[in-house]
Parts: C-alpha cells; sequence; structure tokens
C-alpha cells in the first residue's frame, strides 16, 4: 500500500519519510498510553471489584515486564518478516486484549488482558521499534529522531490520562478500556497504508545518506527466536552490556514503574484529585517530549555517558525531595517540569552507547535486551510500591528508595569506561 500512495504522486520521497516518523511516533504513544492506563484504572477497580492495590499493582507490573521481554525478540521479528508486520500485529493484540477486558470478572481476568496480552502487544510496539526506524531511514541525526520518538512514551500520558481520568471521573472503568482499545485499531490500517519496508520501496535512500554511500550491512533472515539468543549471548559476554541493562533497570524503576504507575494514587493520598493528578503526569509528558528531544540533539554532539551521568543524579535528587513536598499546586508544578525534563532523556544516549559498541544492525536487538531491564525494573516498582503502600499504609519509603537507585546509577556510570570497540555485525 505504502508503494502505491508513492506511485501515486501524491507524496514525495522525502515527505513519505516524515510520514513513517510520525506513525512510528504514533504506535509508540498509543503503546505507552496503554502502558500508563492501569495508573489510571487502580482506583475504578477498587470501587467496582473490592481487589486490593497489591493485586491491581501485579497486573500492572505483569504487563510492564512483557513489554520489556518482548523487546529484543520484537527486534528480531523486525528482521525476519518486517517492521510494518511486526507493529500491525503488536497493533492488533492490543486491541483485542484490552477489548476482551470489557467482560473481566476476576483478577485473574484483569492479568491476562491487561497484563499477559496486552503486554506482548505493546513490546511489539516499544522503543525496539524506534531503534530499528532510526537505523534503517536515518544515516544522520540519528540522536535527535531517536529523541524524537522517544518522548512519545511519556507523551502517550500528555494525550491519554486527562482524557481517561476524566472518562473515570465516576468511578467508571469500562469507558477507559473502550477509548483505549479504539485508539490501538484505528492506527492499524493508517500502518498498513503509510508504513513501507525499506526507504528503497519508495525510491530513496537512508535520510542523510550521499548516492555515494556503502548501504547499510544487509540482514539475512534468521529465526527470530534464535537470533535474538544469540545477540544476547554474545552481548552479554562484555561489560558495557551489563552497564546499560543495569541502568536501565534503574530507569524503569525510576519512571512508568513508580512514577507512571502510582503517581496518582501518591497524589490521591495527599488530597490532590485524580483529574489533577492526570494532569500533572499530563505536563510530565508535554516537558519530557522538550527534554527528551533536546537529550536527543545533546547527544549527536556530547559524550552519552556524561549525560547519564547527568540525568540519573538529578532524577535521584528529585524523587526523593518529592514525598516531602507539600503536595500544593506550585510544588507540583515545579516537580512535574524538573522531572519531565528528566524522564526518558535517557533513552538517546543509551542507544547510541549502544550502536557504538555493538553496530548499528545488532544493535536494536541488544537495547532489546536492554529494554528488558528497564521494564523488569518499572515491574519491580510497579508492584513493590503497591505493597509498600499497603503494608506500610505510605508510598513514602518507595520514592525515597528509587531516588537512592538513581544516585547509585550516577555513580556507576561515573566510574564505568563504554569506550570500547565495535563489535562487527554477525546475524
Amino acid at each position: 500500500m505504502s508503494r502505491l500512495l508513492h506511485r501515486t504522486g501524491l507524496v514525495s520521497p522525502r515527505v513519505h519519510v516524515g510520514l513513517v516518523v510520525a506513525v512510528t511516533f504514533a504506535a509508540l504513544l498509543i503503546s505507552a498510553g496503554l502502558r500508563a492506563t492501569p495508573g489510571v484504572l487502580i482506583g475504578p477497580l477498587q470501587l467496582n471489584f473490592g481487589w486490593d492495590r497489591a493485586t491491581i499493582s501485579f497486573a500492572a507490573a505483569v504487563g510492564i515486564f512483557l513489554y520489556g521481554l518482548v523487546g529484543p525478540f520484537a527486534a528480531a521479528l523486525m528482521l525476519s518478516i518486517g517492521i510494518r508486520r511486526t507493529m500491525l500485529g503488536g497493533l492488533a493484540l492490543m486491541a483485542v486484549a484490552t477489548f476482551v477486558s470489557l467482560w473481566m470478572r476476576t483478577p485473574w481476568d484483569y492479568v491476562l488482558s491487561w497484563g499477559m496480552f496486552s503486554g506482548i502487544g505493546s513490546g511489539a510496539v516499544a522503543s525496539v521499534l524506534g531503534a530499528a526506524v532510526v537505523n534503517r531511514w536515518f544515516a544522520t541525526r540519528q540522536g535527535l529522531v531517536m529523541g524524537l520518538l522517544s518522548a512519545s512514551t511519556a507523551t502517550g500520558a500528555l494525550i491519554f490520562l486527562p482524557f481517561l481520568a476524566w472518562l473515570s471521573r465516576d468511578g467508571a472503568w469500562r469507558p477507559v478500556v473502550l477509548a483505549v482499545s479504539l485508539a490501538c485499531l484505528i492506527l492499524v490500517p493508517i500502518v498498513a497504508l503509510v508504513v513501507p519496508e525499506h526507504p528503497g520501496d519508495i525510491g530513496t535512500r537512508r535520510f542523510g545518506e550521499a548516492a555515494d554511500d556503502a548501504p547499510p550491512p544487509p540482514m539475512r533472515q534468521a529465526r527470530t527466536f534464535g537470533l535474538a539468543i544469540a545477540v544476547l549471548m554474545r552481548a552479554g559476554r562484555r561489560p558495557v552490556f551489563w552497564l546499560l541493562f543495569g541502568t536501565f533497570f534503574v530507569c524503569g524503576l525510576t519512571t512508568n514503574g513508580l512514577v507512571g504507575t502510582h503517581m496518582i494514587a501518591f497524589c490521591g493520598d495527599h488530597g490532590v484529585a485524580p483529574v489533577a493528578a492526570a494532569g500533572l503526569l499530563s505536563m510530565m509528558g508535554f516537558f519530557d517530549l522538550i527534554g527528551t528531544t533536546a537529550s536527543g540533539w545533546l547527544t549527536d554532539r556530547s559524550d552519552p555517558r556524561k549525560l547519564l551521568i547527568v540525568y540519573y543524579g538529578l532524577r535521584g535528587l528529585s524523587l526523593i525531595a518529592l514525598p516531602f513536598l507539600s503536595f500544593d499546586s506550585v510544588s507540583l508544578v515545579v516537580f512535574a517540569i524538573f522531572y519531565g525534563l528528566d524522564w526518558i532523556a535517557t533513552v538517546p544516549p543509551t542507544v547510541k552507547l549502544a550502536n557504538q559498541a555493538f553496530g548499528e544492525a545488532e544493535a536494536p536487538i541488544v537495547f532489546g535486551w536492554i529494554q528488558t531491564g528497564h521494564q523488569l525494573g518499572a515491574a519491580v516498582a510497579a508492584f513493590g510500591a503497591g505493597l509498600v503502600r499497603q503494608e506500610t499504609g505510605s508510598y513514602l519509603p518507595a520514592f525515597v528508595a528509587a531516588g537512592m537507585m538513581g544516585l547509585v546509577a550516577a555513580g556507576v556510570l561515573l566510574g564505568a569506561r563504554t569506550g570500547e570497540a565495535r563489535v562487527p555485525a554477525r546475524v
């Protein structure tokens, strides 16, 4: 379909590249919005079903973990069957999984629909998709474009959460579920129409690539599972992989696992209404769009390790300070702006370090495994913070512990070496 759109002359190849980026951004935004939705559903599900917070948090943790675990296999799948087919399959699975949850009655129904199946679907449309699209479609300005696409993971909150919180204002949960399902479904035909598999399919080259540049190394067909495991075995023998995996574990623990899942409930403990708390997450999403895009620009021009030290250090300090704020409108707005600028700013420098260490051919799969660390950390925070709140009656220990982990990650990066020689691509 994308070739037909190009042949009609309706769009030029350069404009078509922009459309690919825009549709990828929209897919990542919807996937991130789906993963943020359990934070809105905590209150309504407690009210309608009587489930406790730890049970609801467990389903969110399952979804977050699978969202990350699927990443490297999705990256390998993009090499074996193509980026477009992987996107279509992930979006369709998200739409079906969330839609059937309209008939859930038990906690296990919630775990299966919003945890397992939507986690698998959203994992196919996650940060690894952005890394694959950037490497396939851009020879220059990769950091800037990766920053823009990474920002969509928090911009999903900007678009979805205030509206979803409004839909759930009277304790309703079905309108929330239906809205997310329809958003996933609407994007399916758009991806089928607009996204080609390769730049050559629409008569162009990678952005910034000269006619006499050597093409990127060809990737031969491979079994998806075997390819993902083989890349992990090679990457796992190198310390830089575990450095990035561990620091990205902290990234997930301090962002979507803790703040993304529990911020609305945390604000509720301090008398802040759900719609207002969702507005704070929305504000974080807006400033993340600025901060992460700027991080991509900086990544093209600066040492990515130094950027990560700054990002993790500032994030840790802000999380330690949050529980001690007065939770008035001024202090919360200041926190939302400061924290939002740093929300996913870690992604572009992490991707650049993976590209430098492992080469552009394997880097998306390696980043998929690093992203697994991110989502493992997020799952620990999503479940752990809910359990801490249930057992102690306060979120304070969870936020302070997460902030300390951010400072530890900054300290580890400060003493680490990442400038290893690149490994030749092997598939």
